[in-house]
């Protein structure tokens, strides 16, 4: 398994706030999904100028803010394996994954609390 990418994620239910945020910042939004899981998030990647990458997350479900990093990798089962086996859980219970058409990614939380999203783009879906 190899790590693909390595950004900050901020996981909340006021994701406009915090794009706006970091737009002032001097961060610009370079890719965005909208309507993932029928509705219940949207998903923004932001971007500044010296090539820093944070991911917005905004989720309806979630009871309160939160904070992690977001991975991606090139084999994602095998990360999943690993992080279950280090004490992480899936936040959605029982192995659910999303999966968009580019991409298969889970949500999972440390036994301390931060939150790992892990994800796996699909090239051939990707222009």
């Amino acid at each position: 398994m190899k790590i693909t990418g390595f950004r900050p994620i901020i996981i909340t239910k006021d994701a406009g706030s915090a794009v706006k945020l970091f737009e002032e910042l001097g961060f610009e939004t370079r890719h965005s999904k909208k309507a993932i899981e029928d509705g219940s998030y949207d998903s923004f990647i932001l971007r500044n100028g010296d090539a820093n990458r944070l991911v917005v997350l905004a989720s309806k479900t979630i009871p309160r803010d939160l904070t992690g990093v977001s991975i991606s990798v090139d084999d994602f089962q095998a990360a999943y394996d690993l992080l279950l086996a280090h004490g992480f859980v899936n936040s959605r219970g029982a192995d659910r994954v999303t999966e968009t058409g580019s991409s298969r990614s889970a949500l999972l939380l440390s036994p301390t609390g931060y939150g790992v999203m892990l994800t796996q783009h699909v090239k051939s879906a990707r222009p």
